[in-house]
């Protein structure tokens, strides 16, 4: 990200602004993320989904017939959070950003390892799109969300950092 600031009006005295390298780093080990969107009639829509980091983008995939997918399909604004249910210990990260479609088989294919990786999730790589070998269905349509903004929410001391590109 292009930009760090400590957040002063939200931040305790002894706060310091989380290192990017660290944000990284639980973006790239955290399992389950929060998707809202927006429908079409503008209520909100939040799901739970598991996402991967890949060279400065959070991807994530879902049936083209669900609600989410729908919803990007008018709105590509979206936001990814992901952190702690804990008060007093942890860091909380909120991605803010523009979510388009992957369906670059090379970058699939690279995608499809890392899931496998990180939450022994099996997919293979259909023409731009994953098939899910464990279950007979729709085929999986990925998405890549590249972060507008970032913000960290950190506890003990309680501390918020805003990155902007």
């Amino acid at each position: 990200m292009e930009s760090t600031q400590l957040v002063q009006e939200f931040s305790e005295p002894e706060a310091t602004a989380l290192p990017w390298d660290e944000v990284v780093a639980v973006l790239e080990s955290a399992e389950m993320f929060w998707l809202s969107t927006v429908r079409r009639d503008g209520r909100p829509h939040v799901a739970p989904l598991p996402a991967i980091w890949l060279d400065g983008r959070l991807y994530f995939c879902t049936g083209a017939h669900e609600q989410k997918a729908r919803n990007i399909e008018a709105n590509t604004h979206c936001v990814l959070t992901t952190g702690t249910n804990t008060f007093r210990s942890g860091v909380d990260v909120v991605v803010e950003g523009t979510v388009g479609r992957v369906s670059d088989n090379d970058t699939l294919v690279s995608l499809a390892a890392r899931w496998k990786d990180k939450i022994d999730w099996e997919y293979v790589v259909g023409d731009g799109v994953f098939l899910d070998t464990m279950s007979v269905g729709n085929p999986a349509v990925v998405f890549g969300v590249t972060p507008s903004k970032v913000l960290v929410f950190t506890k003990a001391p309680y501390g918020q950092t805003r990155y902007v590109r």
